[in-house]
C-alpha cells in the first residue's frame, strides 16, 4: 500500500484570499468530510454575497430532484435585488452522472455565468468525482474553483480545541488535546460537542484526563485500541470487559469486527515499520492517520512479527465465519479475543 498523498489545500486557500479580498468569485464547489468547516466557510461566503437588507431574497436554492439545466439557468438568471450579487445553491446534485445533453448544457451554463452571481454546487452526501476528461470538468476546473474540505491535522485540530476551550474559560495541554483527538475522532463537529461537555463538566480552570475520562465518549477505533493494548499485556478479562462496554454502546459485533481486524491490520504495518527501522510518521502517512502514530508504534512493540501475521489472518477467517457459517457472532469474537491473548 503507498503511503498517502496529503489532501489538496488550493482550493480553500483560494476560497479564503476572496472572503478576505471581499470579492467572492463566481463558482464554487464544496465537498469534503469535514462538514463544520464546510458549513462555516458556507456562512461567511453567504455573508460576504448576500448583502443588504434584502439579502435572502437574492438566494436561491435548487435541491437535486428539481436540478435541470432550465432550472439551474432561470436561477442563474435573476438579477439581484436591491444589491448587487445573488448566491444560487445547489445541493448534492452530481453533474457528472446526468445525461450527455445535459452535460453540454450544464458546461455552457457554468462558463457563462454572468457577474453578479455566485454559484455554489454542494456535495455533502455525495462524493465528489469529477470525470476530468470531460469538456464539463474542464469547465469547472477553467471558471470555478473546488474547494476541499478535508479532515485537519493534529496540530491544526489541537490548536482549534485550545482556542475552543479557551473560550469557555479553560485551558488544556497539547499532549491532553492529541488524547482528546484520539479518543473522540478527527471530525470538528464531533470535537465541538465534546469540548462542550468536558468544559461544563470540569471544576477547575485546567481540564484533566479524568475530565476528559468522565464524560467524553470514544469512537469505536478509540476502543478497539485498547482491546488491542489488553491483548499485548495478555490480559484477556481486561479485553473481554472493554468488549462489553462495546455491546452496551449498541455496536454489533459485525462492526467490531471490523475495527478490530482494520486494527490488527495497522499493528502489523507498526511492527513491519519497526523491523524495517521507519518511524511512526511512515506509518502514519501510510495509513491517512490524522493523529501520531506513536501510540501505535508503542503497541507494536509488544508483539512479535508471526504474532501480527497469524492475527491478521484469523481477522480475516473470523469475520468470514460471522457472515457465513451461522455462528453466534458474539461467541466467534470472543474465542478470537481469547485466542489471540493466549498466543500473545
Amino acid at each position: 500500500m503507498p503511503p498517502k498523498s496529503k489532501p489538496d489545500t488550493s482550493g480553500l486557500d483560494k476560497l479564503k484570499k476572496d472572503l478576505a479580498a471581499g470579492r467572492p468569485g463566481q463558482l464554487y464547489v464544496f465537498h469534503g468530510e469535514e462538514t463544520y468547516l464546510r458549513d462555516h466557510y458556507l456562512g461567511r461566503l453567504r455573508e460576504a454575497v448576500l448583502t443588504g437588507g434584502l439579502g435572502e431574497f437574492n438566494r436561491h436554492d435548487i435541491a437535486a430532484r428539481d436540478m435541470s439545466p432550465h432550472a439551474l439557468e432561470e436561477a442563474v438568471d435573476c438579477l439581484p435585488m436591491i444589491a448587487e450579487r445573488t448566491l444560487v445553491e445547489v445541493a448534492d446534485f452530481d453533474l457528472f452522472k446526468a445525461e450527455e445533453k445535459d452535460r453540454e448544457e450544464y458546461a455552457r451554463i457554468l462558463s457563462g455565468l454572468p457577474d453578479y452571481c455566485c454559484l455554489v454546487l454542494l456535495y455533502d452526501v455525495l462524493e465528489y468525482k469529477p470525470d476530468a476528461r470531460t469538456k464539463l470538468a474542464q469547465t469547472v476546473k477553467a471558471h470555478g474553483t473546488a474547494v476541499n474540505f478535508a479532515r485537519q491535522s493534529s496540530r491544526e485540530l489541537a490548536d482549534w480545541v485550545r482556542r475552543h476551550f479557551k473560550a469557555q474559560g479553560k485551558e488544556i495541554d497539547l499532549r491532553l488535546c492529541e488524547e482528546l483527538i484520539f479518543l473522540c475522532g478527527d471530525l470538528m463537529h464531533s470535537l465541538q460537542q465534546e469540548v462542550g461537555k468536558i468544559a461544563a463538566y470540569a471544576r477547575g480552570d485546567r481540564i484533566t484526563r479524568a475530565d476528559i475520562e468522565a464524560v467524553a465518549t470514544p469512537q469505536l477505533s478509540a476502543v478497539v485500541f485498547r482491546i488491542a493494548d489488553a491483548i499485548g499485556e495478555k490480559n484477556f478479562d481486561k479485553a473481554a470487559a472493554t468488549l462489553g462496554e462495546l455491546y452496551q454502546m449498541q455496536k454489533s459485533p459485525y462492526e467490531i469486527m471490523g475495527a478490530f481486524g482494520k486494527q490488527m491490520r495497522q499493528l502489523y504495518s507498526a511492527r513491519l515499520a519497526l523491523d524495517g527501522r521507519k518511524n511512526a510518521a511512515w506509518v502514519s502517512q501510510l495509513w491517512g492517520m490524522r493523529y501520531p502514530a506513536d501510540r501505535l508504534m508503542v503497541s507494536a512493540r509488544r508483539f512479535s512479527l508471526p504474532w501480527c501475521r497469524n492475527a491478521v489472518i484469523r481477522c480475516a477467517q473470523t469475520d468470514l465465519a460471522m457472515k457465513s457459517t451461522g455462528q453466534d457472532a458474539r461467541e466467534l469474537m470472543t474465542t478470537l479475543l481469547l485466542e489471540l491473548a493466549n498466543t500473545a
